[in-house]
């Protein structure tokens, strides 16, 4: 009888992280979807540098917003204001590379750099089932480290230092996608909407990276 009921449990946990996994990659791929459909509008519009800000500004505090009403139904909505916004935010970076000769391609690198890299490491979470938990304070004294040298660099103004920090946001956001990946796998995330905000943003800012490397080689 002890068995059977601990068998039982298993297998509704199964379904559980089953469940949890395919509604965070349905619901992934239509906020980057909608994200995208932002991003093309904010390029059209031509944000300078104020609306880049106000919409940068306005995800951050969608994002509190979505954490806060992830357990309700609101917490949908809010999911997809969040990645409206911080396509938006994504128009005036977008700009700037396409007014380089070559920019149209080191966007299409970036996007297949990404996809390749979350593919990849998404994959490698999702069959072996490893535990990476145990990444978790490294991945965090690492973006904490990352974000005081980015400050400190917006005084300084090297060249050089905002390559590296763009290099190390890449590793970090590699790691955060092995990180998030197990969680969900493993029943560390049970709500599907956190999860989706946690990978979007991995992909968002290893993205951004990518093409700040890539731009900064083609240059």
């Amino acid at each position: 009888m002890e068995q059977r009921t601990t068998y039982s449990a298993a297998q509704e946990s199964a379904l559980q992280t089953n469940k949890v996994l395919r509604n965070t990659y349905s619901l992934l791929a239509m906020t980057l979807g909608f994200s995208a459909i932002t991003a093309f509008i904010s390029t059209q519009m031509q944000l300078g540098t104020i609306g880049y800000f106000g919409f940068l500004i306005a995800g951050f505090i969608s994002l509190f917003v979505v954490h806060k009403k992830a357990d309700t139904a609101q917490g949908l909505f809010w999911a997809f204001v969040f990645t409206g916004c911080m396509g938006m935010a994504l128009g005036p970076i977008l700009n700037r590379y396409l007014a380089m000769p070559n920019g149209g391609e080191v966007i299409m690198q970036a996007l297949g750099g990404t996809a390749l890299i979350f593919f990849g490491l998404s994959a490698y979470a999702l069959t072996t089932k490893k535990d990476f938990s145990f990444m978790g304070g490294f991945l965090s004294v690492g973006i904490l480290v990352v974000v005081v040298a980015a400050i400190a660099n917006i005084f300084f103004a090297i060249p050089a230092v905002s390559l590296a920090l763009s290099a190390a946001i890449v590793l970090l956001m590699s790691g955060f996608i092995l990180y998030d990946t197990s969680r969900i796998v493993n029943g560390g995330e049970t709500n599907y909407i956190r999860a989706t905000v946690s990978l979007y943003l991995n992909i968002y800012n290893l993205f951004i990276s990518l093409l700040s490397l890539i731009g900064a080689s083609d240059d």
